[in-house]
């Protein structure tokens, strides 16, 4: 009957969505793997045409220069950057770890005469006060390798940035660069320049919003689902 063979598009159409979703997932983390080898990759001198900058986030650039710690913004809480550590625990509901902050540093570049800004790190809730480790608080002119980041909009429920009190909760370019006089160009140090007793480097992660195998998991379910209740409607019946 026409019933029939219409009630069939449905477990044909969601077989077609799942296996639409598997190729997006496959997309998707070769994706992912390209950006992570940009954040492996030889760095480049940092240019300074922000036209340049805005396609080349996760880009490793390399820049001289000396920073200005009386200008340090906090974004927290942060977790450190292990990818090890986050392996071994992915797909708990909750994972151990302590918590502090990246701490955001001015930094000058000597041949561009520019002041950026650096992600020098993380640090501890205990250490997130400068006096607390002065021995990492370099001075003089110096080599910083790391990651172009570009500015964030704010994730649902993640918090407004409290700029009063220094707590910023995402990567706001314009506004940090009201507070410090940088230019809007945003550097996470990677971990070659962590100096000892200040923050750890490399704190980038290369996060995409990868959903697909939920969606997978969903449209073959019910593909199984709709495909069962077809068949026992209008297949058991009839003697073979």
């Amino acid at each position: 009957s026409f019933l029939k063979w219409f009630l069939l598009l449905i477990p044909a159409t969601t077989f077609g969505l799942g296996t639409w979703q598997v190729k997006r997932r496959q997309w998707k983390m070769e994706l992912i793997d390209g950006l992570t080898k940009l954040t492996t990759a030889e760095p480049i001198p940092l240019p300074i045409d922000p036209a340049e900058l805005s396609s080349l986030e996760y880009r490793r650039v390399k820049m001289r220069g000396k920073y200005d710690h009386s200008k340090e913004l906090y974004i927290l809480p942060r977790s450190p950057v292990d990818p090890e550590k986050e392996a071994r625990e992915a797909g708990r509901l909750s994972s151990s770890g302590e918590t502090g902050a990246n701490v955001i540093t001015p930094f000058h570049v000597t041949d561009l005469g520019i002041t950026i800004l650096v992600n020098r790190g993380y640090v501890p809730k205990k250490k997130i006060r400068p006096e607390t480790r002065m021995k990492g608080q370099v001075e003089g002119e110096m080599e910083v390798v790391g990651v172009v980041r570009l500015t964030e909009t704010r994730k649902p429920f993640v918090p407004n940035n409290d700029v009063e009190r220094n707590h910023w909760h995402y990567r706001d370019l314009e506004a940090m660069c009201q507070v410090t006089g940088a230019e809007p160009i945003f550097v996470d140090a990677d971990f070659s320049s962590t100096v000892p007793g200040g923050p750890i480097g490399g704190q980038t992660r290369v996060t995409l919003r990868n959903e697909h195998m939920q969606y997978i998991v969903t449209w073959y379910g019910l593909c199984a689902a709709t495909s069962y209740m077809w068949f026992a409607k209008f297949i058991k019946k009839i003697k073979v």
